[in-house]
């Protein structure tokens, strides 16, 4: 393992004998791989990880989209069979026991089993899954071959025909909803933790990650000049984490915005901000948000609440997370699913149903979503750039907008989110 300090490549006794530090300039190792059970880092790992995240120190990001990032890069490097490296044994274990039907069954029905729980596992990558279920394929494939092959015995011919057609229609199937599986992480919030704690204790701490939202409910102190003026545009996010995170980030100056979050983040000038809003009765306010209950039911907590918009005409745009785009998209979102999740979509307004699709509905109610946070900074700010720029056209045919509702409401939607 290369050490981040000076870049000396240290082999583990190496680093056994100098009490896990660089033989070269004695500067300590964050992790040893060796010594790690289910998920095995180097430093090199985490350090490129932080800086490509951040795009070389370059932008600001959430803890939470570092332990996306690094169980996305994970899952990229973990190992899978590979595509054929099982099938000369698969061969192999039908001849030797072609004597016996009773064998090679058992032998055929263990891969196909093997290979269909891989294509499920949440563990795995969603090319790792592909991969196993274009694998369940290749055996139907064989086994009617062999069916073919056995004409003379018509019993022999119906029950390895039947055998192969299950792992054909299993793959099949897997492949075909394989990008809206619902993944875990590999790595526990404790662990992702404590190799976040382990590294700045070692290393510094790190630049462009951000704590905490803070919750500061003493109003902020801010010129009358500055409060005389309004904004045109509104950014709304459903958690003050994103909130944070583009304020960061300067994406309210780049995009001459204000941004709040729904919680009423940040507190210290939240109550000034709306004042000046209100102002303004050409505002455009952009709803942000995470495909779950509570971010699909934004747009109408912002319609409905009187500390927001309560009986008034301005326009609202959805540019966050819609079930419709992880049904669409062929991107491999990161989907997960709780109980609690599911009951809260079952008892979403029927006002907001009734602007969902049926399969929208379903998918919500089985207790799947994603969050915003399994984005990395570049994407997220490129893709509400984008929705922000699209807005401004909406007399004109733009096919990234999405008119819902009635248009008295002046509600719409991006249509593709990245």
């Amino acid at each position: 393992m290369k050490c981040i300090n000076c870049g000396t490549d240290n082999k583990l006794k190496d680093r056994t004998a100098n009490q896990g530090r660089c033989i070269k300039c004695n500067h300590p190792f964050a992790f040893e791989p060796t010594s790690m059970s289910n998920v095995q880092i180097t430093d090199p790992f985490f350090a490129k990880a932080i800086a490509d995240i951040s795009a070389n120190n370059t932008l600001f990001f959430t803890p939470k989209q570092l332990l996306y990032f690094l169980d996305n890069r994970l899952r990229k490097n973990s190992k899978s069979i590979s595509r054929f490296g099982w099938l000369l044994p698969f061969l192999l274990i039908n001849l030797v026991t072609s004597l016996t039907i009773f064998i090679p069954l058992i032998v055929n029905l263990a891969f196909i089993n093997f290979f269909y729980a891989s294509s499920k596992s949440t563990k795995l990558n969603l090319v790792s899954r592909r991969q196993y279920a274009r694998n369940l394929q290749i055996i139907g494939g064989i086994l009617l071959f062999i069916g073919i092959l056995a004409l003379k015995s018509f019993t022999l011919f119906v029950i390895i025909v039947l055998i192969g057609m299950l792992p054909i229609y299993l793959g099949t199937r897997q492949i075909g909803r394989i990008e809206l599986l619902t993944q875990d992480f590999l790595i526990s919030q404790s662990q992702f933790q404590a190799w976040l704690e382990r590294w700045q204790q070692i290393n510094g701490s790190i630049l462009k990650i951000l704590p905490s939202p803070k919750q500061e409910n003493t109003p902020a102190t801010i010129n009358p000049d500055v409060t005389a003026y309004s904004f045109d545009r509104l950014v709304v996010c459903d958690t003050a984490s994103i909130a944070q995170f583009l304020i960061a980030n300067n994406f309210h100056f780049e995009n001459n915005c204000a941004i709040l979050s729904i919680t009423g983040y940040p507190q210290s000038i939240f109550d000034t901000t709306m004042q000046m809003l209100r102002r303004n009765p050409d505002l455009k306010v952009y709803a942000v948000h995470d495909c779950n209950p509570g971010g699909i039911a934004l747009v109408h907590n912002l319609r409905t609440n009187a500390n927001w918009f309560l009986n008034s005409e301005i326009v609202i745009i959805d540019i966050g997370l819609t079930p419709r785009q992880i049904i669409a998209t062929k991107r491999g979102m990161f989907i997960q699913s709780s109980p609690e999740s599911a009951q809260a979509a079952k008892q979403l307004p029927e006002e907001i149903r009734q602007s969902l699709s049926a399969e929208e509905l379903a998918w919500l109610e089985s207790g799947k979503f994603v969050e915003l946070e399994s984005f990395t900074p570049q994407r997220i700010i490129k893709v509400l750039q984008k929705g922000i720029a699209g807005s401004q056209i909406l007399e004109s045919d733009d096919s990234s907008l999405l008119l819902v509702g009635n248009t008295g409401n002046d509600m719409y939607v991006v249509e593709s989110f990245g």
